[in-house]
């Protein structure tokens, strides 16, 4: 049977996502659509909204696409490396533009921001990754830093690392991050160790740690709203 190639410019213009965000806005756009935008073109049998279709069900959905590399956004037919590294660019920015929202707030007073933040960056990850949030007297965000990749563990928590930085930022509060892959934000016993190991330190530094936050995609774990960080 012949395959009937209906490039997305032959779309009735209601049905074109360029139009439709003229028409009714970026908003009303499903979320294919909002992919075909940024891929723009096909290949014979599919239409850039077909490549969108099969890079969600790659993705396994929206939130998966932040996370993906170079490599795996080439594994879909009709990106190329060059597409690839605009997909990259794309979600890269929207993470910055979280990160951003956090440097003008009290992230004490306003928790829901820095978890927001922390969840996009750190959630999807396959792999746990232990992030240092360094703050300012104000309990605003200096910067942030990946400390090291891997299972939580005193041994290779090298403490050193965090306050090396945070005397190079000029930091004057902490916060430890951390994700769990199996989406499970429950602290485990290690977590717990380290947790105070690293508080004991920072008090002899005078640099004390406010919260320790575990975030997985949709949920999160603080140590501090649960009474372990006074």
């Amino acid at each position: 049977m012949e395959v009937i190639n209906i490039q997305i410019k032959e779309l009735p213009n209601s049905e074109r996502p360029r139009e439709k965000v003229v028409a009714y806005g970026i908003e009303k756009l499903s979320n294919r659509e909002l992919l075909a935008i940024i891929i723009r073109v096909g290949y014979r049998g599919k239409n850039a909204l077909d490549i969108g279709d099969e890079l969600l069900k790659k993705a396994k959905g929206m939130q998966g696409l932040p996370n993906m590399n170079l490599v795996e956004f080439m594994q879909v037919k009709g990106i190329k490396k060059t597409k690839a590294i605009e997909l990259l660019a794309v979600f890269e920015l929207a993470k910055r533009c979280y990160f951003e929202s956090t440097k003008m707030l009290d992230v004490i007073d306003h928790p829901e921001v820095i978890v927001s933040w922390l969840k996009k960056e750190l959630g999807d990850l396959r792999q746990e990754h232990f992030m240092v949030v360094f703050l300012d007297v104000k309990n605003q965000v200096i910067t942030s830093q990946t400390i090291f990749v891997g299972g939580l563990d005193r041994s290779i928590v090298h403490p050193r690392e965090i306050f090396k930085e945070a005397f190079k930022q000029s930091a004057a509060k902490l916060i430890l991050v951390h994700n769990h892959p199996s989406q499970d934000v429950t602290p485990s016993p290690q977590d717990i160790e380290v947790t105070n190991q690293l508080i004991e330190i920072a008090t002899m530094m005078n640099i004390p740690i406010l919260d320790h936050v575990i975030v997985s995609r949709n949920d999160y774990f603080s140590f501090r709203q649960h009474g372990l960080i006074g």
